[in-house]
This record gives structure tokens, C-alpha cells and sequence, in this order.
């Protein structure tokens, strides 16, 4: 009697991915280069663990038997609910509030890692993915957000993107006193901010039909608005789009002034960093300045349009980061890099650093002496790997073809007892041919390829490497 067996079908889970050694490669570099430039401004780094009690992350509260709304949550031996981190802020309210009294004031971190959400994935939108965060806990003053302005400037231009990039600064208190002014309900504020925060794409136009009885689109869908009277819609409008001469007044400007005077002593003017009333985040979440880090540049949409990369980054000041966990209030600013959309960014432009090329080491007939020269090649600043497979020799070169390497170093008994070692070029060669399957019909293909005494290995593929960049 035969039986089966159920064997698991090899599929990822809706909404995660596999990156290859490319991706990866130039994400460590973009990691490597940002947490630079931050630990030159003082920035430590902190890690923290990827599951949180789930009543410590805050959005979401366990209100009901398995609390998976928007986070993963699982239930531990001690019969309490937890969670995968959905941010690295909550996380970092937490280790503030535990270690208060230890931390020096402002205490100021960095910290790069993966996130989740419980959340219906979408093309580009993943349930797993990497944001790298730098905040300053514990300093209510502006030139706590001044500095992370400079220091994310400093960041990408470090990538390479200087006068490619636009960071824009609002404040929330700015804008509530706006709202203020113009007598606005504070049940319509959410609406009214909403409406502003489309000023980019709809113009003045639009956003005084949402900040009144509503707005039809092309598609004939009718967006309810924010139901102001015509007299308040008009002085909003006229202060948020600074033309008033009492702006002075308003709470929140004296803030943004001093960011601005800080920046432009530091010599970031505003073809680096503007104050830009249309930059609206988090309704209820940031209480001061907020910003947002945009690059200028042109890319291809999924239809082959070209429009504007947009944002990579933001953030700003919240002043209840740890209050929830103490009851006390603690002033807080930080920023938020989505890693994986800088580096689509910085992909397309071709700014991802440059891994070193492979050296693989055919091990003909001696795996141990391949296994010195790949040693030697390092032990230099190369990348070597010493050939671990099959003894056939067509099945080396093949290998070090889909490999992607640049060389391939043969040093079989014949070269050994000539002192010689022949290289080949894998780059400027054409692709290795898959029905050679033999070492004679290879070396009987020279294009490409030379042999040399054995002490002159290591400057022969410094200058083939040299050619080949």
C-alpha cells in the first residue's frame, strides 16, 4: 500500500518578498552612508526587539480576543498579548519612558529595522518593510528640529543627491492658529486640514470647494466638504497662502522663524529647506513643526509617464511621546526615512555604490591550494571565493558565468609546475559557452584571458579589475 506525502507548496505569504544580493548590497550600502552622517552629528544607535507587548504600541489596543488590527499579534506562555512592531516610534516611547532616569537629556537615537503591518497589501505597499528613524527626546527647542533638517540634508546629499532633493517645513501649531483665527469649529478641523493638504494637486480652486459644500472630480464622485461659511474660507485661504500681515501673530511662526534663522546660519537656504504651508501630517499625531524630505527629480510610472519621485521622508515634533506610559509630558522631534522607496530612487539614478567584483578560483585538481589563492586575492581587498562544487570543469565556468563574475583564476598541475596562473576575463570575454565542457576546449578560447608568472597574480587583477570599472 503506497502512501502520500503532503509536501508544502514553495509560496511566499501575501504581502512579503524576497530581495536578492543586488537589493541588498545597495540597501546595506544606503544604511552604511546614512548612519554616517548621523553618528557625525552625535546620533547613537539603538535597537530594539521586533515584538512589543501589544498594549505598549498604543494605536492599537487589544479590544478584542485576538488584537490584529493593523499589527501580528500572538499570545505568549504568560497568557499576554504580543505584537510585531508596526513603527519604530512606539518602540522608542517605550525604552524613554522604562530608562528615564538614566537617559542624558535630550537623548538623542537613531535606529534602523523592519516593520509590519497587519494590512491588505497593495502593488508597492508591503506588510514587511524598513524604515530608518532618528529622533531627539527631550528638548522642546526649535533648533532640535533645525538640526534634523541639516543632518537629513547632510544624508542625501552624501548619496549623491544634492540639488535633486526639496525638504518643506509647516507647523501645526501654525496652522491651528490659523483655524483659530478664522473661528473654524474644532469638529471641522480634520476636514479643513484634509482639504489644505491638497492644495498641491488641486490649486486654490479645489481646495475652497472642499473647505466649503464640496467638490465633484472628472469622474463625476462628489467629495463632501468641510461646510464653512465663505467669509472664513476666505480668510484661511488668504493666511495660508501668507498673503496677510498678521502672520507674526499667530502661535507657531515665531517657531518656524527661528528653524529658518538656524538653517540659513548653517548655510542651508531655501533651495534646500523652505517653509511651506501645504505640508500637512498627521492630523493627531505631531504637535509643532513637521516636514517633509522630497526629490525633484523625473521618473517613469508603471505606465511609462514621467512625473516626480516625491516623498522619501518626514516627520516632525510630537510632545506626547512617553505621557501615555507616565503621565508626563516629554517634548519630542524625529524624522522617518522609508528605506525601501530611497533606494527605488536612488536605484534609478544609478547611486548605489558599487559592490566589488567577484574573483571566482576554479578548484581543478587541488581545492585546498584554490582555497590559498582566494585567501591570498582577500587578503589583498579582493572579493575571491574558492569553487566548492562539482570536479567537471564545465560546470566551474558555468558557475562562475551565472555567478556574474569578473574573473576567473585557473591554477590546475600544469600552471603549478610552470610557475604560471592563467585569469580569464569573464567580462570582457563573451559568455561562456554551455557546451564547453572541458578545460582544453577552454583554454583553446584565449579572447580574453592570459597566463602569467604566479607572483604577478595580484597586479594582473588589479589592472584586468581597473579595465573591467
Amino acid at each position: 500500500m503506497s502512501t502520500s506525502i503532503k509536501r508544502p507548496k514553495a509560496r511566499l505569504p501575501r504581502g512579503f518578498r524576497d530581495r536578492g544580493a543586488d537589493e541588498v548590497a545597495a540597501e546595506r550600502h544606503m544604511i552604511d552612508t546614512l548612519s554616517r552622517v548621523y553618528e557625525s552629528y552625535g546620533f547613537a544607535p539603538l535597537e530594539t526587539p521586533a515584538f512589543e507587548y501589544t498594549d505598549a504600541l498604543g494605536k492599537f489596543l487589544p479590544d478584542v480576543d485576538r488584537p490584529n488590527q493593523g499589527v501580528f499579534s500572538l499570545k505568549d506562555d504568560d497568557d499576554r498579548w504580543l505584537s510585531l512592531r508596526y513603527d519604530l516610534t512606539a518602540p522608542l516611547a517605550r525604552y524613554v519612558a522604562e530608562h528615564f532616569q538614566d537617559l542624558p537629556k535630550p537623548f538623542r537615537r537613531y535606529q534602523v529595522g523592519r516593520v509590519w503591518r497587519n494590512e491588505k497589501p497593495g502593488p508597492g505597499r508591503f506588510r514587511e518593510f524598513t524604515q530608518f528613524d532618528a529622533d531627539t527626546v527631550g528638548s522642546s527647542s526649535p533648533a532640535a528640529d533645525a538640526e534634523l533638517l541639516m543632518m537629513v540634508c547632510d544624508a542625501l546629499e552624501a548619496l549623491g543627491l544634492r540639488g535633486k532633493y526639496a525638504i518643506k517645513i509647516n507647523s501645526r501649531k501654525f496652522l491651528n492658529g490659523i483655524l483659530r483665527l478664522a473661528e473654524v469649529d474644532s469638529v471641522k478641523t480634520g476636514a479643513v486640514l484634509r482639504a489644505l493638504d491638497k492644495f498641491d494637486r488641486l490649486g486654490e480652486t479645489g481646495v475652497r470647494a472642499l473647505l466649503g459644500e464640496g467638490r465633484k472630480d472628472e469622474s463625476g464622485d462628489f467629495t463632501k466638504g468641510a461646510g464653512l461659511t465663505p467669509p472664513q474660507i476666505t480668510q484661511i485661504m488668504r493666511l495660508f497662502m501668507d498673503d496677510a500681515d498678521d502672520l507674526t501673530k499667530i502661535e507657531g511662526f515665531s517657531d518656524l522663524r527661528t528653524i529658518r534663522e538656524i538653517l540659513a546660519r548653517g548655510g542651508y537656504e531655501s533651495d534646500r529647506i523652505a517653509i511651506d504651508l501645504g505640508i500637512i501630517r498627521g492630523l493627531e499625531y505631531y504637535t509643532g513643526p513637521v516636514f517633509e524630505a522630497q526629490l525633484t527629480f523625473p521618473v517613469k510610472n508603471e505606465d511609462g509617464e514621467e512625473v516626480v519621485f516625491g516623498s522619501v521622508a518626514g516627520g516632525g515634533r510630537y510632545d506626547d511621546l512617553v505621557a501615555r506610559f507616565t503621565g508626563q509630558q516629554v517634548p519630542a522631534t524625529g524624522i522617518s526615512i522609508g528605506v525601501s522607496r530611497l533606494l527605488t530612487a536612488l536605484r534609478q539614478r544609478g547611486l548605489t555604490g558599487e559592490t566589488k567584483p567577484l574573483i571566482v578560483i576554479l578548484s581543478l585538481d587541488d581545492q585546498g591550494k584554490a582555497f590559498q589563492t582566494a585567501r591570498e586575492l582577500r587578503e589583498q581587498g579582493f572579493r575571491a571565493e574558492a569553487y566548492v562544487g562539482t570536479r567537471k570543469f564545465g560546470d566551474q565556468l558555468k558557475y562562475a558565468d551565472k555567478r556574474g563574475a569578473a574573473l576567473a583564476v585557473i591554477e590546475g598541475a600544469d600552471e603549478r609546475a610552470s610557475g604560471k596562473i592563467t585569469i580569464k576575463n569573464l567580462v570582457a570575454g563573451a559568455a561562456i559557452s554551455k557546451s564547453i565542457e572541458s578545460r582544453e576546449e577552454w583554454l583553446h578560447a584565449r579572447q580574453a584571458q592570459v597566463t602569467v608568472d604566479r607572483g604577478e597574480l595580484v597586479k594582473t587583477v588589479r589592472e584586468m579589475l581597473a579595465a573591467h570599472t
